[in-house]
């Protein structure tokens, strides 16, 4: 069965990297993508946090991007109603990647994001909630971390090349304009609205 017919991911930024001379594909909040071939994948981040995890003996990997809604509540429960979220999209890449013919034993990941770049907009520290809960997703089902940049006050970009588990990340220090933090509030208002509706399908 082709790598394509796997490729269910609701992400369709598919295009060509001339600064990496590869094939990438460009993931947005709420987004998640894998594949079996020798690729790119991009993605911006601020509060939200994206896993990058791979098998690393095939080289089948994926990367997604999601944020909890912040509930207002005590973050220091990370695993609370609103960790749905995060296991959903946790949950579904992983669950891909088994598909494509990833062995689990295998799993290494690798993850980024969580900074504190949505101050006055939420009660919580949304993005110190995404990393807690992702660090502790990932030791409850024993997946191994490789690497981790988490947390701080800036937006980053990361590029991530699954085949081969190379990760480079550049911390956005000078932000021109407020994409990124536009983008993560209405993907947290579209969450409020969600859990509002009781619709966990969060990735259509």
């Amino acid at each position: 069965m082709t790598d394509q017919a796997f490729e269910e991911a609701p992400s369709p930024n598919l295009y060509f990297d001339r600064e990496h001379n590869s094939e990438a594909v460009k993931i947005l909040p709420g987004e998640y993508y894998a594949t079996t071939r020798d690729m790119l994948m991009v993605t911006a981040l601020g509060s939200c946090v994206c896993a990058c995890i791979r098998d690393k003996v095939s080289g089948i990997g994926g990367m997604n991007h999601f944020m909890l809604p912040d509930s207002g509540k005590d973050k220091t429960d990370p695993l609370g109603q609103s960790a749905r979220y995060g296991n959903y999209a946790m949950e579904i890449l992983i669950n891909q990647l088994l598909k494509m013919g990833a062995r689990r034993g295998n799993f290494e990941a690798k993850v980024f994001g969580g900074g504190s770049v949505l101050r006055g907009f939420t009660v919580n520290n949304v993005g110190e909630g995404n990393a807690e809960f992702v660090l502790k997703y990932l030791k409850t089902e024993k997946i191994f971390i490789a690497a981790q940049d988490l947390l701080d006050i800036y937006p980053r970009k990361v590029y991530y090349f699954p085949h081969t588990g190379l990760v480079r990340v550049k911390k956005l220090k000078l932000v021109h304009n407020d994409t990124i933090i536009k983008r993560e509030v209405e993907y947290n208002q579209r969450l409020h609205q969600s859990k509002l509706e009781g619709d966990v399908e969060l990735f259509d």
